[in-house]
């Protein structure tokens, strides 16, 4: 998949220029690779095309850029918690945890780290 990712990159500049935007400072190339596919795989809409703006009058347009600000924010939190739930091993309430793995159900991390949790650790000494 992260060919198909690159490839997919290379073919549409502005979705590339769009996503690398994203990155956070200080993030690995590993995990800026699966968060990126995480963001790509999720972002519908939200990333640019190629297409002309829609006519709209200003205040319809600030309504829709506020809501698409609103979406992107969230689609960046999303991410943000997938990437730490699998690479850091953070837990989150349920209702975000089965979000977060539904929007990255097909996405393959081979080498992420394996975590044990603390009721894991007490169960075993039990």
């Amino acid at each position: 998949m992260a060919q198909e990712v690159s490839e997919y990159l290379s073919q549409n500049p502005r979705v590339a220029a769009w996503v690398e935007a994203l990155r956070c400072d200080g993030e690995t190339d590993k995990h800026w690779r699966h968060r990126r596919e995480f963001l790509l795989r999720n972002a519908g809409d939200l990333a640019p095309t190629g297409g002309a703006a829609s006519p709209n009058t200003e205040e319809a347009a600030d309504a829709e850029s506020e809501t698409r600000n609103r979406q992107l924010q969230q689609l960046i939190s999303f991410s943000m918690a997938w990437a730490n739930h699998i690479f850091l091993g953070c837990r989150y309430p349920q209702k975000v945890m089965d979000k977060i793995l539904s929007m990255a159900e097909g996405i393959k991390v081979t080498d992420a780290p394996i975590h044990t949790t603390r009721d894991e650790l007490v169960a075993k000494k039990g």
